[in-house]
């Protein structure tokens, strides 16, 4: 804020932590603890904190027993809800779905493939820059908290927390290997380089893995096994994911399990729980995830909107870690300076009124923002509340 006579709001762009709700297995101990904790880490306010209780630690539960507990937690989940955080890292599986996505659009064969090597249902949360997904398309999508231990459960918390609003200067690593099969998302990484141009600090490197790098906010890879992750260090918020056939097997894998990427220091990470094959589509697209979360969106919203088919795959880590959310506000006495990376490309309106509930005029109809715009100049009308809206 540029003082506490004026007053700015911008376009909802992120889920907030009273529109999350935390899922808790009663059944396991470490998912209740993983929940209370959250609870009070992210200020999630107790009607959301939801019950159901199955055998925990199973890889896989089948379908008749997941749509018992979907139904129970429907019949909990306060209308304003859009997202869920799960607290457990096992069951990863339901049937031939992903328990992430099994709880985000119900058990739903078309996500599978039907064949070996098929495409699966696309998401219809792909690419949506939506920060209600049950207001605007009827879901809820989800997100493991994943952990084998309580201690890093709270580790994985704590550097979401710490990232909120931190704008870090970390380095995007788009690292492509010698394995072939799994190396298929690199055909992207000049564009992305290029995209990212002035706005996140990206490198392109022949490697089978980073050693020895401290400063890394992404890094996406394909391999079956990623080396040397004790000798990196990630900034808090940081996502990273390879691209394999088995890194979502969360706790029974004879790949590496995504959870490596958690307990190395990333964030968030993602990996698919059935064999997929090598499809671009079942794998978050680098450049549109480090588009979307470099924007101010949530680290839920970022993955789930940078995945086509997501029925395979299992998104784990933090939901509301936003390292590049919030903005500041500055007061030059005939202009307000505001510098914000969450505004996405369009035109917009400013409103203004001396009161928070109107009436509202327009000062500015015609505001445009440009890709990746971070400053703008907008109209000083005196003190009050000031409002802008795209049109």
């Amino acid at each position: 804020m540029a003082s506490d006579l004026v007053h700015l709001s911008l376009p909802k762009h992120r889920i907030l932590a009273e529109e999350l709700a935390i899922v808790i297995n009663d059944a396991d101990p470490l998912s209740v603890r993983i929940g209370n904790y959250y609870q009070q880490a992210r200020n999630i306010p107790a009607r959301n904190v939801l019950h159901v209780k199955f055998k925990p630690g199973r890889p896989a539960i089948r379908k008749a027993e997941f749509q018992r507990i979907k139904n129970q937690l429907d019949r909990q989940t306060p209308v304003t809800v859009q997202a869920y955080a799960l607290t457990w890292s096992a069951p990863y599986r339901v049937e031939c779905m992903s328990i992430t996505t099994a709880f985000t659009f119900g058990f739903d064969k078309r996500f599978c493939s039907k064949q070996r090597c098929a495409p699966t249902r696309h998401s219809s949360y792909f690419n949506r820059p939506s920060a209600t997904p049950y207001a605007d398309y009827g879901i809820r999508p989800a997100i493991a908290i994943a952990a084998v231990n309580f201690k890093q459960a709270k580790a994985l918390i704590d550097r979401g927390v710490m990232s909120d609003q931190s704008l870090p200067s970390g380095t995007a690593y788009l690292v492509s290997t010698s394995d072939r099969a799994r190396n298929v998302r690199s055909r992207f990484y000049s564009t992305v380089e290029k995209l990212m141009d002035g706005w996140i600090n990206t490198r392109v490197v022949e490697s089978e893995g980073l050693k020895n790098t401290n400063d890394i906010l992404f890094y996406f890879t394909g391999k079956v096994s990623v080396p040397y992750l004790d000798s990196l260090k990630f900034v808090p918020g940081a996502i990273a994911d390879h691209l394999t056939s088995a890194g979502g097997k969360l706790t029974s894998s004879r790949q590496m399990s995504a959870m490596r990427w958690l307990e190395a220091g990333a964030t968030g990470s993602y990996g698919t729980v059935v064999e997929p094959c090598n499809l671009t589509g079942k794998f978050p697209n680098p450049g549109l995830l480090m588009d979307l979360y470099s924007s101010g969106r949530t680290l839920l919203q970022a993955y789930w909107q940078s995945v086509r088919q997501p029925g395979e795959g299992i998104f784990i880590g933090e939901p509301l870690a936003a390292p590049f959310d919030g903005f500041s506000l500055e007061n030059t006495g005939d202009t307000l300076l505001l510098t914000t990376r969450t505004l996405l490309p369009g035109r917009y309106k400013l409103a203004y009124s001396k009161n928070p509930v109107g009436p509202y005029r327009v000062l500015s109809a015609q505001i445009k923002v440009a890709y990746h715009q971070r400053r703008f100049s907008l109209p000083y009308a005196g003190s009050g509340y000031y409002r802008l809206e795209r049109n």
